[in-house]
């Protein structure tokens, strides 16, 4: 073979020890980067009521309360229109850990889910931002100041306007991903947020200008659940759920 073909090859044939020269460098700083990442995968989520949760591939929600029923299952609760039977749930905040519980339960006429959490994946919290849950209260009154805590407006408090059997409106912020966030009296759980009623002012939603901005004491008026209800209609079906107490 003459010099000229032979310089000809020679870069070639150094390309592959090039290339896993690179590749071992690639490799030595991807392991670097992702070792801190394979730490924190075994660590567990944290939730407690008011914490963001997915529910599926990308339906973000929020987490009423935490706790166990009467057959020691660690359980939550959201809202029904937020999922069906069967999802997967993932933490919002905490990603790297992946599916964390199954939605067990679903209401959808009551708008109430139950979700069972596997108890190596997830650990309870009684308080989230502003929100402390210790136990269950009875409907609020109206006239009575509520406060709510939802992963896409945080924590809000208002007056409660009306009170109806099921449900009772309220003078909070309620945006999409809200749906399920706690509502409560002092340290006590007393509705689910579902939603908000929708007021219509010159043809413009309230919801649409005044939750935008924190300065506006004026919002769409939320739209919550008993939560006593909830938990007596829980009780009644005897699954997952029935017996719940709040961590």
């Amino acid at each position: 073979m003459n010099p000229a073909a032979l310089q000809r090859i020679r870069p070639t044939a150094t390309r592959p020890a090039r290339a896993r020269a690179v590749l071992a460098a690639l490799a030595a700083v991807l392991i670097a980067t992702l070792s801190p990442g394979h730490a924190s995968a075994a660590e567990p989520a944290v939730l407690g009521g008011g914490s963001g949760i997915v529910l599926g591939m990308n339906a973000a929600c929020t987490l009423t309360t935490i706790g166990y029923d009467n057959a020691g299952r660690l359980v939550g609760l959201t809202a029904g229109h937020c999922t069906q039977p069967g999802i997967p749930v993932r933490a919002e905040h905490a990603p790297w850990v992946g599916p964390i519980g199954t939605v067990v339960l679903v209401d959808r006429y009551d708008d109430y889910a139950v979700i069972e959490f596997d108890r190596e994946r997830v650990v309870p919290l009684r308080n989230v931002g502003a929100t402390v849950i210790a136990d269950v209260g009875g409907p609020p009154a109206p006239g009575t100041i509520v406060c709510k805590n939802g992963r896409t407006s945080g924590h809000g408090c208002g007056v409660v306007w009306d009170q109806h059997e099921w449900w009772f409106r309220n003078q909070v912020c309620s945006q999409p991903g809200d749906s399920g966030g706690p509502v409560t009296v002092g340290d006590r759980l007393v509705g689910m947020n579902i939603g908000h009623a929708g007021v219509a002012a010159f043809g413009v939603t309230v919801f649409d200008v005044a939750c935008q901005h924190p300065q506006v004491a004026v919002h769409d008026p939320a739209v919550a659940t008993q939560i006593g209800k909830v938990l007596h209609d829980i009780d009644r079906a005897g699954g997952p759920g029935a017996g719940f107490e709040p961590f």
